[in-house]
């Protein structure tokens, strides 16, 4: 019993004096771009991806690869998948395109599918495209060993 009444009282101890401190310390967000509203950011500069480029190395073991090329306006819905225009299997030696993991076509159960499976579908989930920009942060990661 006397446990319970000490365990309140510290709880509202400790909620009422949260507000204290949050008022003291003000927290500002800082966008990467400084100062400058992002309507007034040139398009150029926040969206300028690679052109076409063989595939990027990667930087750890289970990283899934780059996209070495621009996917601006690429249509992907639920009923269409541009990407799939090259990397699906049957367009890969046409294309030269890397063709799609046999891993995207299972299911979260190791269940074979005949086609992608919809948890693998939205490919920049995973896959992401790169800018020719330079790094708006530092970086100190190292790739792992065999990596390098």
């Amino acid at each position: 019993m006397i446990k319970n009444v000490l365990r309140s009282l510290l709880l509202v101890a400790i909620l009422g004096a949260a507000p204290v401190y949050a008022a003291d310390a003000p927290v500002r967000v800082q966008s990467l771009r400084g100062e400058t509203p992002i309507d007034k950011t040139p398009d150029a500069d926040m969206y300028r991806q690679i052109k076409d480029a063989k595939p990027l190395p990667r930087d750890f073991v289970q990283q899934p690869p780059l996209i070495p090329h621009s996917i601006r306006d690429y249509q992907v819905t639920m009923n269409f998948n541009k990407c799939m225009d090259c990397h699906g299997w049957a367009k890969t030696r046409e294309s030269g395109a890397t063709k799609v993991s046999v891993t995207h076509f299972k299911t979260r159960d190791g269940v074979e599918l005949s086609n992608i499976s919809p948890l693998r579908y939205f490919c920049t989930q995973c896959h992401v495209p790169q800018a020719d920009a330079q790094p708006l942060v530092g970086n100190t990661f190292r790739p792992g060993v065999g990596l390098q």
